[in-house]
């Protein structure tokens, strides 16, 4: 009974709309009437620009990082590795779920991929950075948020059952899971990539600026 109390309450984490509420007390809009529609960082970056677009990756990393330790609420999982992963698995998905039909927002969320990652983050930190190394790479070689967040999520079953070899038979079905639904859940941008009309986010100007003036130069 407990468990299924924190896992309600996980949900109620990730259905916090962070997009959107910073876009109606910023800009006066509702995020999801632009863009692509989804109420994510992704869109986020694109529509409002950098500054804001980290400021809801970043909260919306928090949301599943918070509702991951969750578990520790519950004395019996601290010290019981496997219960403790089911648990915090348990209650990472359902953040996830609420940020992608957040009770809050109408039940029109975003794609969940930033709280998926405060989610890693949580249960495995050091896979989760390897991940958000390789984000912050394409993001840096493309400035393709979608491109990146599909990238980072292809890389975290290639971290789990090659690279780190988790034992955890769960933990592995999960994270297959999670790189098939990303990608799944990314299939109109990666067309648009594929077209070379994806929008690029507005960062990493200052490189860009002095990529143009040697080209010119």
């Amino acid at each position: 009974m407990k468990e299924l109390a924190l896992i309600i309450l996980s949900y109620l984490i990730g259905s916090i709309p962070t997009a959107l509420i910073i876009s109606r007390r910023f800009f006066g809009i509702d995020i999801r009437d632009y863009g692509s529609g989804n109420m994510g960082a992704t869109n986020t970056f694109r529509v409002l620009g950098s500054r804001y677009g980290t400021m809801v990756m970043v909260f919306d990393i928090l949301k599943g990082m918070a509702a991951v330790m969750l578990y520790n609420f519950l004395p019996f999982y601290v010290n019981n590795d496997l219960e403790r992963t089911n648990l915090m698995l348990g209650l990472g998905l359902s953040a996830v779920i609420g940020h992608v039909f957040p009770v809050f927002a109408g039940f029109k969320g975003g794609k969940g991929v930033a709280t998926l990652l405060g989610m890693v983050l949580a249960i495995q930190p050091v896979i989760a950075v390897s991940c958000i190394g390789i984000f912050i790479l394409v993001l840096f070689l493309t400035r393709y948020v979608s491109l990146s967040s599909i990238l980072a999520a292809v890389a975290l079953p290639i971290c789990v059952l090659w690279i780190w070899n988790e034992n955890e038979l769960l933990y592995r079905v999960f994270a297959l899971i999670v790189a098939i639904l990303v990608v799944v859940t990314h299939q109109k941008n990666i067309g648009r990539i594929l077209r070379g009309v994806e929008s690029r986010v507005p960062i990493f100007k200052n490189r860009d600026k002095r990529k143009t003036r040697r080209n010119n130069g």
